[in-house]
């Protein structure tokens, strides 16, 4: 028996498919952390661009304070996603033991503050603009649909 075959014995339990039997395709969530962060930026960059149109059409129909209930939304949407990258890129490089990693507790501050401005901010938006709830929602479910997406066409490659 060959090492290679007494591997994949100890790994999986078996030596391989049988002889004329199909091989296992590749798992569906391999893909490169460059291809990750690639799709991350393009999501951000579709919110943003989304979010500034929708935010323009509902300003025409609807009035201002409901296009800028959208956009605020949006951006929001956009900043949780940048933060989201910044905090897994810190996460890998501690993994990684890179040479000069991002400080942890910056990141995770940033990343609370951010929350807290968030919340400050839907809190204003709610308050004193007399804007759609709906529009704001909208907004905020960019960043979903914007990453559902890109994940969608990571799957597909």
């Amino acid at each position: 028996m060959s090492e290679t075959t007494r591997q994949e014995i100890e790994v999986t339990g078996t030596a391989g498919p049988e002889p004329g039997q199909p091989q296992a395709s590749e798992p569906a969530l391999d893909f490169s952390d460059a291809q990750f962060v690639a799709a991350l930026k393009r999501a951000m960059w579709n919110i943003g661009v989304l979010g500034v149109v929708l935010a323009g059409l509902l300003t025409v129909f609807y009035g201002w304070r409901t296009g800028l209930m959208l956009l605020i939304g949006a951006g929001i949407s956009l900043t949780g996603v940048w933060e989201w990258r910044r905090l897994i890129a810190a996460i890998n490089a501690r993994l990684e033991a890179q040479q000069r990693p991002q400080s942890m507790v910056r990141t995770i501050l940033t990343f609370v503050l951010r929350l807290a401005m968030a919340g400050a901010v839907l809190y204003g938006s709610l308050k004193y603009l007399d804007g759609s709830v709906y529009a704001l929602v909208a907004g905020l479910s960019l960043a979903m649909m914007m990453l559902t997406v890109e994940a969608f066409k990571l799957l597909k490659q």
